[in-house]
């Protein structure tokens, strides 16, 4: 008598309830689906979120954009460098590059997988311009130290976010940290999702009101309050070559609601994540870093590494994964072993031994809020079939 088999298990699944889809209908239904009045609502709401009013909240239609924005904002330009890691997706490097400048890459701390700060001082240059953290896997990056030297070098700091709401860091979300801006992500398999959108966030009125203009084409005032005014109101004026950058309603209506959730959210990935704590504690595996006691961590990813002498590989392991109906993915394959990178900057594996390691040995496991327990027995039992039996 033959089983059936079970069903594939995605690496990601967004969780859209009924309020999502009712806002999105009433959007759709209001005429209004670009950049209106639920976009101005979810950047409030956002501020709000955060617990700071002297944060602005800026939405935008990619952490990307934001990223580009804020180094734009800050005047990050050709001759300049920023420094990041190259343990992240390409998005936190290649906005400086449009921006014409140069782009410094340093290890990771292998305890947390973010950004080493001891890297960072011994990479800067006169050149350098701007830091570009990324709070890996949903681990605030050790922002103390990251903002202190950029204080001692005058520095920029532009927190790349993506995976890090909601993060804290000494029990302050991050978003109000003291860097010049942090940039969150909203894309389908992030902590909260409004399909494709992120969030700029900064308390410096300059770098927000810049950041405004050119999120829509360089227009000096808001689209949205031009063409809902009670009085002729059609003259604007292009101060600037803008981008296209600006986040819809119908995007802005899913927000509204994943937002309201995000505590939620957090808190089924940490039950998730402590149950592969457990279940994993006596495999040949690496566990995710943890984070202190009292701090919240996103949960965005749980990326385990082989431990040293594990009887198959890295990709052995995701292939008996694949063939038990399980997906998983690597994050990431680093920047110095990317063509563009790699031989823009000459860059070696050698010169980044930690990311290197780490990247060998690494993959992400499934980790959403639509998992059941019953999956995180599936997984650990294909891990232990791959590893152990």
């Amino acid at each position: 008598m033959s089983t059936e088999p079970l069903p594939f298990l995605p690496f990601a699944l967004p969780e859209i309830g009924e309020e999502e889809i009712a806002e999105v209908v009433d959007t759709l239904r209001s005429g209004w689906v670009t950049t209106g009045p639920k976009a101005k609502r979810f950047e409030a709401m956002f501020t709000e979120f955060l617990g700071d009013a002297s944060l602005q909240s800026i939405a935008v239609n990619s952490a990307t954009a934001g990223l580009h924005l804020a180094l734009e904002a800050l005047g990050v330009g050709p001759g300049d460098e920023v420094i990041t890691t190259t343990h992240t997706f390409t998005a936190s490097a290649e906005v400086a590059r449009y921006l014409g400048a140069d782009v410094k890459l340093v290890d990771i701390d292998p305890a947390t997988l973010c950004i080493d700060p001891t890297k960072i001082e011994a990479a800067i240059t006169p050149r350098t311009k701007c830091l570009v953290p990324v709070h890996y896997g949903g681990l605030a990056c050790d922002m103390t130290a990251i903002l202190a030297i950029a204080k001692k070098h005058g520095l920029k700091v532009v927190e790349d976010a993506a995976h890090a709401l909601p993060t804290t860091l000494n029990g302050e979300l991050v978003g109000t940290l003291q860097s010049d801006a942090t940039v969150f992500s909203f894309y389908a398999n992030k902590t909260m999702t409004t399909g494709e959108g992120g969030m700029l966030v900064t308390r410096n009125p300059e770098l927000a009101a810049r950041a405004k203009v050119m999120r829509l084409h360089g227009i000096s005032r808001d689209a949205f309050d031009r063409f809902t005014a009670k009085v002729p109101s059609w003259y604007y004026e292009i101060v600037a070559p803008g981008f296209k950058y600006n986040l819809t309603d119908i995007a802005a209506a899913l927000g509204l609601h994943q937002l309201g959730r995000a505590h939620g959210f957090q808190q089924r990935r940490a039950e998730l994540a402590a149950q592969y704590n457990e279940a994993l504690s006596e495999l040949p595996v690496i566990l995710p870093p943890q984070p202190p006691a009292d701090e919240l961590h996103s949960w965005h990813l749980y990326p385990i590494r082989l431990a040293e002498g594990a009887r198959i590989g890295r990709d052995a392991v995701i292939e008996a994964l694949f063939n038990d109906g399980i997906g998983c993915s690597v994050h990431y394959i680093p920047l110095h072993q990317q063509p563009y990178w790699r031989d823009r900057y000459q860059l070696r594996a050698e010169d980044f031994p930690q990311s290197q390691l780490a990247y060998e040995r690494m993959l992400s496991l499934p980790l959403y809020t639509r998992m059941t327990d019953a999956d995180v027995i599936r997984v650990v039992a294909s891990l232990r079939r791959a590893l152990v039996d």
